[in-house]
């Protein structure tokens, strides 16, 4: 008898619990009267400045210590695993700080997916795209300041397609990448998921950075991992050499179609989005 009770009680406070917010408008002009939205987007620019000037940093001083002709030692530096922490790390540490004034975004194709899904508004998507490229130029052209000739030599930490590997296999790692990216963030801010687990909005963070580290992991070899446009665009503006601007598109076709993969995914068929559309067609009807 204790059980039952308890259970319904249970079910009742998560009915009044939960409840899925309202999407986010198209188009809100008052949204651009508010403070609240730029300082949104400064959080977004500092946020992938301090992104890129770390992980863009790390790669260079790994490809300085692994070079042949400054160490013979082949395991000289952090690695490839290094690398992928590096990554995984700053996300997981910028998403924390950030999270609660923009969202932690830190990355063009986590804002079109959540754009797709109506968590944010067109005006606000735009304004976050612009000041997170325009942190990342930023923040390589800090790294190029300070180790201007170790970011010559080495390329200035640009994604480029490596050899042996031809644009469809860089293109399709690129898409599955940004889908693990972009899916563990909805997975890791559902609403309803947050409303169930109070521990889940604490802990988002954490799995969003490791999703990032898991699929460095697998893509570094392919394409040095984009999987975030303004990572690659804000290198390639600072680089600024040939190569970096022939395969600059895969780094922002795949991601973005990735994101918009896990956005359909999530909202219409995990969270079934697309049958209680037709339910409540058909209940009007």
């Amino acid at each position: 008898m204790g059980k039952d009770v308890e259970v319904a009680e249970q079910g009742e406070f998560q009915s009044k619990d939960y409840q899925d917010p309202p999407p986010a408008p198209l188009i809100d002009p008052e949204e651009l009267t508010k403070w609240s939205l730029y300082r949104a987007a400064i959080a977004e620019f500092i946020a992938t400045l301090l992104f890129l000037y770390v992980t863009v940093l790390t790669v260079i001083g790994y490809s300085h210590q692994s070079d042949p002709s400054v160490s013979s030692d082949p395991c000289n530096g952090v690695g490839i695993l290094g690398i992928a922490w590096a990554f995984g790390g700053m996300i997981f540490i910028l998403v924390y700080c950030t999270a609660g004034i923009s969202g932690g975004h830190i990355n063009p194709a986590v804002t079109f997916g959540l754009f797709l899904a109506r968590k944010v508004s067109l005006v606000r998507a735009l304004l976050y795209i612009i000041a997170q490229c325009a942190g990342a130029i930023c923040g390589c052209g800090l790294v190029k300041a300070f180790q201007s000739a170790y970011y010559v030599r080495y390329n200035g930490g640009a994604n480029m397609l490596n050899v042996g590997y031809n644009k469809g296999t860089g293109l399709g790692a690129e898409i599955i990448g940004t889908f693990v990216l972009v899916y563990t963030v909805f997975s890791a801010t559902d609403p309803k998921r947050n409303a169930r687990d109070s521990h889940v909005p604490v802990l988002a963070p954490l799995p969003i950075g490791f999703a990032v580290f898991m699929v460095h992991l697998a893509t570094i070899p392919i394409t040095g991992t984009g999987i975030n446009p303004a990572r690659s665009f804000g290198a390639a503006v600072i680089f600024n050499k040939e190569k970096a601007w022939d395969d600059q598109w895969i780094f922002w076709v795949g991601p973005f179609i990735g994101a918009a993969i896990a956005a359909i995914y999530h909202q219409y068929v995990l969270r079934a989005g697309a049958i209680k559309a037709l339910g409540s067609f058909r209940s009007n009807a």
